[in-house]
C-alpha cells in the first residue's frame, strides 16, 4: 500500500489527536503497538509511509478502525 502526498499528513495528525485525547504518551503508544517510538513520531508528522500492519496496530490500541475504499 502507498500512501499518497498529503494523506500521510493527514493520518499522523488524526493518530495524534486520537493518542493525545487518550492521554497516552508516544513511548507508550509504541510500545503497546510494537513499533518503535521513532516510527511513531515520523507516522505522527507525516514523513512516514507506514505498512498497513504498522497502521492496523496502532488504530487497534487506539480504538479505530481503517477503511479501505477501492475505486476503479
Amino acid at each position: 500500500m502507498h500512501i499518497k502526498f498529503g494523506e500521510k499528513e493527514i493520518i499522523g495528525k488524526i493518530i495524534q489527536s486520537r493518542r493525545k485525547s487518550r492521554k497516552i504518551i508516544q513511548e507508550e503508544l509504541a510500545d503497546i503497538a510494537g513499533v518503535s517510538p521513532r516510527t511513531l513520531r515520523d507516522i505522527e508528522k507525516g514523513v512516514a509511509n507506514p505498512e498497513l500492519e504498522t497502521l492496523l496496530r496502532i488504530c487497534k490500541v487506539l480504538g479505530m478502525e481503517i477503511k479501505l475504499e477501492v475505486i476503479r
